[in-house]
């Protein structure tokens, strides 16, 4: 039986060595990322059964996808693409300090997740689970794939299966306007919401402080659970209209993509594990500041590690 489902994209990321610009870049490190598959396996690190469902091409570069993460103990659930002009979507990561910054630039236009349909992919697998999980970045990709998101979380709840949708707004797939539109389309079906404060702010119109947008958002859509997160501040959730709140921990960051995506991994896999709210959000901010160690999306993390930084920073406070 499978304790989480996933649904969305996922590409190959192809980053130039440090300190080397996209447009002199002779070599590329690659790597497999995308949200809902970056959820997955660190839920499966974490001790859950957790599955991947997904559209991908008929091809070595959709292969590559599957057997990378079935080697993380995902199972991936996939609605194959044998179209001539099927493709995977990549992305390519340039690292940089300030005052550049880090930049990315996406080549996923036409991907076979653009056309997916809920109807195509092994639906079977929500059948027993606890969870169901998908991002905001998956109904930005077409209406195909926003239309599979909803029947996916409809089917889920229908079965009594939980639901979990994390907003993750990218701004290089749609406007503010267009985002909330989707968001709150998917809203009517999602139990458990995750929202960066500054996507609340940006694109759902939310002002006050953390526990404020997280009680309007609960009130106003009937979320069982809404979690706002503020980066190095740390996490809020609101649950049975008690607020709680969690300190990130500290991390020396070698890798910063993919920290949300843990998060939520490892949130979801405490509280399937039967662990309240607080020590939720405790899982997840343990497991975001070890994914900031580890190069590439995924958190390749144990549960031993997880339980480390919680109970050392709970010994410090009380000493």
């Amino acid at each position: 039986m499978t304790d989480l489902v996933t649904f969305g994209e996922t590409m190959l990321r192809l980053s130039p060595p440090e300190g080397v610009r996209l447009e002199t870049a002779q070599r590329f490190d690659v790597r497999v990322g995308g949200a809902e598959s970056n959820v997955a396996v660190a839920a499966a690190a974490l001790g859950l059964d957790a599955a991947w469902l997904s559209k991908l091409p008929r091809s070595p570069l959709g292969r590559r996808v599957v057997h990378e993460l079935r080697g993380y103990g995902v199972d991936a659930g996939i609605a194959w693409d044998d179209g001539e002009g099927s493709r995977l979507g990549t992305y390519y990561l340039e690292p940089g300090g300030e005052p550049r910054g880090t930049d990315v630039v996406y080549d996923r236009a036409g991907a076979a997740i653009t056309t997916v349909s809920f109807d195509e992919l092994p639906a079977d697998a929500l059948e027993g689970a606890d969870y169901a999980y998908t991002s905001g970045i998956t109904p930005a990709l077409s209406d195909a794939a926003a239309g599979a998101a909803r029947d996916l979380l409809c089917e889920a709840r229908s079965t009594g299966t939980t639901t979990a949708f994390d907003l993750n707004y990218r701004s290089k797939l749609w406007d503010p306007r267009e985002a909330r539109e989707g968001y709150e389309a998917l809203f009517p079906h999602v139990d458990v919401l995750v929202a960066a404060r500054r996507d609340a702010e940006a694109v759902l119109g939310r002002d006050g402080d953390a526990a404020e947008m997280a009680r309007g958002l609960a009130g106003d859509h009937g979320f069982e659970t809404v979690v706002v997160t503020r980066g190095e501040r740390g996490a809020l959730a609101v649950h049975d209209g008690e607020v709680h709140e969690r300190a990130a921990y500290g991390a020396e960051t070698l890798d910063p993509i993919g920290t949300g995506d843990a998060f939520v991994g490892g949130f979801l896999a405490k509280r399937m594990r039967g662990g309240d709210v607080p020590a939720a959000l405790e899982w997840g901010a343990a497991t975001a500041a070890l994914k900031r160690t580890v190069a590439g999306d995924l958190a390749v993390v144990t549960p031993e590690e997880v339980e480390r930084v919680v109970s050392e920073e709970d010994a410090d406070i009380s000493r």
